[in-house]
């Protein structure tokens, strides 16, 4: 388990944190990558909407390896949300905005994703 401060420096850590998961499991370079940038994706959101900034609050970030997959948890002391509710960043009024990516680069990289206690915690699966 892993608790960061909701400072945006703290993602700093997440590409050391993800490198050791790959030496330890012998994940490919391909899924590597998907896993750092939905950790990234998932953190920065943690801290941002979630957390609002606030460094009383932490983020914390549970793995756990299931036969073939790795589960990454990330949890937030927010108010949680609805993924539903997130636009689409596809639609032709939000394609030149900056932001709004998160949730839509998590679900395609992701093999699956689920969001848990109102929003509060996503779980990344990814199989290795």
């Amino acid at each position: 388990m892993l608790k960061l401060p909701s400072n945006l420096r703290s993602i700093n850590v997440l590409d050391s944190f993800v490198q050791d998961v790959v030496h330890q499991y012998k994940i490919s370079q391909e899924v590597h990558g998907n896993m750092l940038i939905s950790l990234t994706e998932a953190v920065t959101n943690a801290i941002t909407h979630g957390n609002h900034y606030d460094e009383n609050k932490v983020v914390q970030i549970n793995l756990q390896k299931k036969s073939d997959t790795i589960a990454i948890r990330v949890s937030d002391q927010g108010c949680g949300f609805d993924p539903a509710n997130v636009p689409d960043p596809t639609c032709e009024e939000n394609i030149c905005k900056c932001g709004g990516r998160g949730v839509f680069l998590m679900q395609r990289l992701c093999d699956q994703i689920q969001y848990k206690d109102n929003g509060r915690t996503v779980e990344m699966h990814f199989k290795i």
